[in-house]
């Protein structure tokens, strides 16, 4: 579904499927993500999947994700019917048994259908629901590209939040021949804004601009170590928001084609040599990506406020 209203217009053949899987829940971030996506005229949403983040903090992760998908989907005045999926509870316990799920069908049933635009797959926490479809339906492979937020930086890897949340999810994709493009940890880090920033750009548009500093704001004061990255005082990482960026633009001189390695238990790359190759990116262009957000924010404000005007 498309939800927005430009001057300009995408051609057809630049169109293309995205399913968008968030642990929406975890932190404060994946939301802009998903406000982009949604706002994006080149993309055909056509679902989004509530992912876990682990069952440590909370039981109910996937659950708070799917619940944090229908108040973002309330905030900007939009229907969610047949939009909103469940995934996974939790991570895979073995890599050859699925945790199969609304979402793991949906992936299946997208990637299988006979539609000439291309699916494109935005993992914005772990790769539970990706692997998940992949074991269901191998032919999968071939017929999506997935882009994943996640992993440690190249070429050592090592703990990242969302490889943690399901390495033998991780382990699957990476061992199978499903196109795949990795943003790992140093990458997205390099999504810094300010939070005076957001609040003189994001939170004058409407409510879904003051939803999205509200509950930033909410997490950034919730008990936490003061070590933490996520808590600079004026500063936070939208680290998510490259999934849309990079299909928007593939920063085609950004990335370097590698063969996929091998993930220890501890998240560190084996690298071998012998398998196919993924695209892992070395940098992404923060401009580009935040002031795409902050115009169709302000461009979906003033339309709404128009319509309301103007019944």
């Amino acid at each position: 579904m498309n939800y927005h209203q430009y001057q300009f217009s995408v051609p057809q053949e630049k169109m293309v499927r995205v399913i968008t899987d968030t642990d929406a829940k975890n932190e404060a971030d994946d939301q802009f993500a998903i406000v982009q996506a949604l706002l994006s005229p080149k993309f055909e949403n056509v679902g989004l999947i509530a992912a876990h983040f682990g069952t440590d903090r909370v039981p109910d992760s996937m659950e708070r994700s799917y619940r944090e998908l229908q108040t973002i989907f309330e905030k900007m005045d939009l229907p969610s019917r047949d939009m909103l999926y469940k995934g996974a509870p939790h991570a895979m316990e073995r890599d050859d048994l699925p945790v199969e799920s609304e979402g793991a069908r949906l992936i299946v049933r997208e990637a299988m259908k006979a539609d000439p635009r291309p699916l494109y797959v935005l993992f914005l926490g772990p790769l539970t629901d990706l692997a998940s479809a992949y074991l269901m339906e191998p032919r999968i492979a071939g017929r999506l590209c997935a882009i994943w937020i996640g992993g440690g930086r190249y070429p050592d890897g090592g703990p990242e939040y969302n490889l943690g949340n399901d390495i033998t999810a991780a382990r699957v994709v990476f061992a199978s021949n499903m196109e795949l493009w990795q943003v790992p940890q140093d990458v997205y880090q390099m999504m810094t804004v300010s939070l005076a920033e957001l609040e003189y750009r994001v939170r004058p548009c409407g409510k879904i601009g003051a939803y999205l500093c509200d509950q930033l704001e909410a997490h950034s004061h919730e008990p936490g170590p003061r070590t933490s990255p996520f808590r600079a005082g004026e500063a936070w990482v939208l680290g998510d928001n490259p999934a849309v960026g990079l299909l928007l633009y593939g920063h085609r001189y950004d990335y370097d084609c590698v063969p996929a390695p091998q993930i220890t238990a501890d998240g560190r790359y084996l690298h071998t040599g012998l398998s196919r190759k993924i695209r892992v990116y070395n940098r992404v262009d923060n401009r580009f990506i935040l002031e795409d957000l902050y115009a169709k924010l302000a461009l979906f404000s003033r339309n709404q406020a128009s319509c309301q005007t103007h019944p």
